[in-house]
């Protein structure tokens, strides 16, 4: 499916909605095996990004993810605003050339991977996204795959980012980087009408 600018406008709309209505909840997942702030952090980068957002309107794809890409980096704190950022700004440099959803999500989902030294089963927002891109490849994407994509992280061992100090304690904890990237991709279903 080609992406549109429009499209992904009320996609990445719909996502920093969906962040500052949910920031307890994202709070609450993160306190159990984290610092307690992905939802604060994240929240701030969704009124940065909307801020950005409505001080110039994005010419393209590629200036969309980059304005995106840059209100996370300076706003969310933690490693939640440079792999959050990494993934939209290799989407964005991606999107000069090719507006393939499905490519793009491979691709920011590359980006978090390198970002990140990590990848799927290691209980980190890769768990949603990588699946993402591969549904994606293969022509569909529903809550449901979302969903199942997220709830998979809940009896993974963490073994990067904060989590990974509690080890077998991560166990049956949803992870909230993976949550706040399940919001990601139910705001683009949301959007495409998966």
């Amino acid at each position: 499916m080609e992406l549109t600018l429009d499209i992904a406008t009320k996609w990445i709309n719909l996502f920093v909605e969906k962040l500052e209505n949910n920031t307890a909840e994202l709070n609450e997942l993160d306190t159990a095996i984290g610092d307690g702030d992905h939802g604060t952090n994240m929240d701030r980068g969704a009124k940065a990004v909307k801020e950005a957002l409505a001080k110039k309107a994005p010419a393209d794809l590629s200036e969309l993810f980059k304005t995106t890409a840059f209100a996370m980096i300076q706003k969310v704190g933690g490693a939640s605003g440079p792999l959050y950022g990494t993934a939209f700004l290799d989407m964005s440099k991606a999107a000069k050339d090719d507006s393939d959803l499905a490519q793009l999500v491979q691709i920011g989902s590359d980006g978090i991977k390198r970002r990140g030294q990590s990848d799927v089963k290691m209980k980190t927002m890769i768990d949603v996204w990588q699946p993402v891109a591969d549904d994606l490849k293969s022509g569909s994407l529903s809550d449901d795959q979302v969903e199942s994509a997220l709830n998979s992280t809940k009896d993974m061992v963490a073994t990067k980012g904060r989590a990974s100090y509690l080890e077998e304690k991560s166990v049956g904890h949803l992870d909230p980087g993976s949550q706040s990237s399940a919001y990601l991709f139910e705001s683009l279903v949301e959007v495409i009408g998966g």
